[in-house]
């Protein structure tokens, strides 16, 4: 039973797989032209709307990642949700909008790491503290400093991907986002994971920390495969940043980086590369994986990234050049902030030309640019 099980898991995932596939052509040179930013708040909605239609949609952006994590009113777990949430009726105007555009919105609940935020523990360990991974640290309750570095050596919190009752409500999670988004992949996040198989966890101390992601991953994918729909998740744990010289963010320095060889081959990989373009798309795509280059606030790099993806699909043979799958801008604000900044309602004279809302232009300019020029060949 377990190997029809994971045989019909393999055939769906390959059917999901051929699916999106035929909806962008492998030829064009960017199949996701991507656009990545929390989701906005109820009293926000019509701006983004507006964002939508005015900007995105002339750009031809395809794919909107939106991190959702508990901005929105669950009905499957409303312990979760934020105390100011979306709506479903505000759901589906942004929907609405995206489909009027043809654009994919792949929602994004954060999932095993960024379960917490400075003195901020998220909605998910403090509802259900028992799937903590580092319990022993206690983020201060009070209003205050508390950021990194700090005493504790704490970032972000993780939950345990081996606690007997944290898929059930995960799962819960996903299902009810998916449903009300009429999305067909889902982003889970898993950027930044640096406590996990910790010595003093009673389930996973002393386990490979690279099989303990990939198992997260796989279970993940496996879940969405029954739904016939599809993983994303952040490339930066499964790069070696010691050997690379990348570093402990961007990449793993707690080995996670072997479960690139884990890993199923149907997973979208973000790479998040923002301080240089360290051309780590190549490294993905030759391990039989697609990749999404994402940059943030860095025009000149974003420029490169996207240069680089075209040369390295009009470099490449058949099977290499659809794992080129294409790129996105990253928003790491507000929606409020981003646009705040994108319209010149607010300006940081130190940030200079180093904004999101500039390197989206320049990125986007340059897309179209390139794009155009191989149309009149």
């Amino acid at each position: 039973m377990k190997k029809l099980k994971y045989l019909l898991l393999l055939f769906t995932g390959l059917a999901v797989s051929i699916n999106l596939f035929a909806q962008q052509t492998t030829d064009s040179l960017y199949q996701v032209k991507g656009f990545a930013i929390a989701a906005p708040r109820p009293n926000g909605v019509a701006d983004f709307i507006k964002f939508i239609d005015e900007e995105l949609a002339p750009r031809k952006v395809n794919t909107l990642i939106l991190r959702v994590d508990y901005n929105y009113q669950y009905k499957s777990h409303p312990e979760l949700m934020d105390s100011i949430a979306l709506s479903k009726s505000d759901v589906k105007k942004i929907v609405e909008a995206c489909k009027k555009h043809n654009i994919s919105i792949i929602p994004q609940v954060n999932l095993l790491g960024h379960q917490s935020w400075a003195n901020k523990t998220g909605m998910l360990l403090r509802v259900y503290p028992e799937f903590d991974e580092t319990p022993w640290i206690k983020v201060p309750l009070t209003a205050g400093e508390y950021k990194w570095p700090n005493a504790d050596g704490l970032y972000c919190k993780s939950y345990c991907p081996l606690h007997p009752g944290v898929h059930k409500i995960v799962f819960d999670v996903i299902d009810e986002v998916m449903d009300v988004f009429e999305a067909s992949a889902f982003h889970a996040g898993m950027d930044e994971v640096f406590y996990l198989g910790e010595d003093k966890c009673p389930r996973c101390a002393g386990r490979d920390k690279a099989v303990l992601f990939a198992d997260e991953v796989q279970t993940i994918r496996d879940h969405l495969a029954e739904k016939g729909r599809e993983l994303w998740i952040w490339g930066d744990r499964l790069i070696d940043g010691r050997t690379t010289g990348i570093g402990e963010w961007a990449a793993s320095y707690n080995n996670t980086w072997k479960a690139i060889d884990l890993i199923p081959r149907d997973v979208v990989i973000c790479d998040w590369q923002y301080d240089q373009d360290n051309q780590t798309a190549v490294y993905f795509a030759m391990k039989g994986l697609r990749v999404v280059t994402c940059a943030w606030n860095r025009p000149q790099v974003a420029l490169s990234q996207v240069e680089n993806l075209y040369r390295s699909r009009a470099a490449s043979g058949r099977e290499l050049k659809r794992r080129f799958y294409g790129v996105a801008e990253t928003i790491w604000s507000s929606p409020v902030q981003f646009l705040d900044g994108y319209y010149g309602r607010s300006i940081n004279p130190e940030s200079g030309n180093n904004t999101p809302w500039n390197t989206f232009r320049v990125m986007f300019d340059k897309i179209n640019q390139l794009e155009q020029a191989a149309s009149t060949k």
